[in-house]
């Protein structure tokens, strides 16, 4: 998602040995076995990290006075209509807080809505890219040709300034867990998207710790995760490897070097769920790691599915202050109006589709 994504590779890897994850508290993680039990009964998924194209940013999505059920409805129909049955959703606490039950009970009606177009959705509590600080209320516009110029952390830095947070931040999380912790329309909880992020490293792992415990602690029937990202980052890897259920990871590489990260985290025995890839000017195409992820039966959870507010058409460093469409998207896959950034793209991720089964719900 940001431009600091290298490849996961063995040399860094190689800290969560399974020595270090036999000697890993037990604190309820799942075994290997029950982690393969419940991703087999899926099949292969597939979508894309999803926020419906008229929002800027997560609270632009999840607050009551934006709250675009139709624009939801409209996109996720585009995602059913190519075969697309996972979505990866983010949320934040800010826009819980404001009021926990209309903010659950959009969450509920997001569900009821994706889950009509044979959708499963995985949601992400927390966050650190892109803009560190945030406000409720309407959200600024989109800066004309800058990649998630509106995209929101969190905490971000109200973490570190108002210590009261903490207890805010506990509830938020469980009482989201234990509204929706027995909801067959729900994947599993992506506990905090790329820790470390912004130049944070190690700062980030208090956050990350409190996360899995508060889960813990509820016990909700889907399986935890934080994705590893960043090679450099060996401590929090080594804590996200050795403390999920199940293994996510964010891959921007072309084949070879997917392919790589593959074979690394494939050792430690749990299913693999691709929760970020595609980024055309890296050569992550959907023609060319969409087929080696369904080989290798892993979910394959691209970033960007209709283009809008976002402006995720955009590279991450690469800004177009013009506002111009670049000749190439660095994601997302078609316009507001239907109209595809490529329709040869979209007709082959029709034929990778077509040949496995569609919903995963029950």
């Amino acid at each position: 998602m940001t431009i600091l994504m290298k490849k996961i590779v063995l040399a860094v890897l190689i800290l969560a040995t399974a020595t270090g994850i036999a000697a890993a508290q037990n604190n309820g993680r799942w075994s290997e076995q029950k982690a393969r039990e419940w991703y087999n009964r899926f099949g292969w998924l597939r979508g894309s990290n999803f926020i419906v194209h008229t929002a800027v940013n997560q609270l632009e999505m999840w607050q009551a006075e934006t709250f675009d059920t139709l624009g939801i409805d409209q996109d996720l129909a585009f995602a059913q209509s190519i075969g697309m049955n996972c979505m990866r959703v983010f949320l934040h606490h800010a826009a819980w807080q404001e009021n926990p039950e209309g903010f659950k009970a959009r969450m509920n009606k997001y569900l009821d809505i994706a889950s009509a177009h044979g959708i499963i959705t995985l949601f992400v509590f927390f966050d650190d890219c892109w803009n560190e600080t945030y406000h409720t209320g309407k959200q600024p516009e989109p800066r004309p040709g800058i990649h998630n110029s509106g995209w929101l952390r969190d905490p971000g830095k109200l973490w570190y300034e108002e210590p009261a947070l903490r207890d805010t931040l506990e509830r938020y999380e469980k009482d989201i867990l234990l509204t929706f912790g027995h909801d067959k329309r729900i994947l599993l909880w992506d506990l905090y998207n790329e820790p470390g992020n912004n130049k944070m490293g190690d700062k980030s792992m208090t956050l990350l710790r409190l996360a899995f415990t508060w889960a813990r602690e509820v016990h909700p029937d889907q399986p935890l995760s934080a994705g590893v990202w960043n090679k450099s980052l060996a401590a929090l890897n080594q804590f996200q490897l050795e403390n999920s259920d199940v293994i996510t990871y964010h891959n921007y590489d072309p084949p070879a070097a997917h392919q790589q990260a593959i074979d690394t985290l494939l050792h430690f025995g749990r299913p693999l769920l691709c929760t970020e890839y595609m980024a055309r000017r890296n050569n992550s195409l959907f023609t060319n790691i969409m087929p080696l992820l369904k080989k290798e039966n892993i979910a394959a959870i691209n970033w960007g599915l209709v283009a809008g507010k976002t402006n995720t058409i955009y590279a991450w460093d690469t800004p177009m202050p013009s506002g111009a469409e670049p000749p190439i998207w660095f994601h997302d896959i078609v316009r507001p109006d239907g109209t595809p950034f490529s329709a040869e793209e979209i007709k082959y991720i029709k034929t990778l589709t077509s040949t496995s089964s569609s919903s995963p719900l029950p």
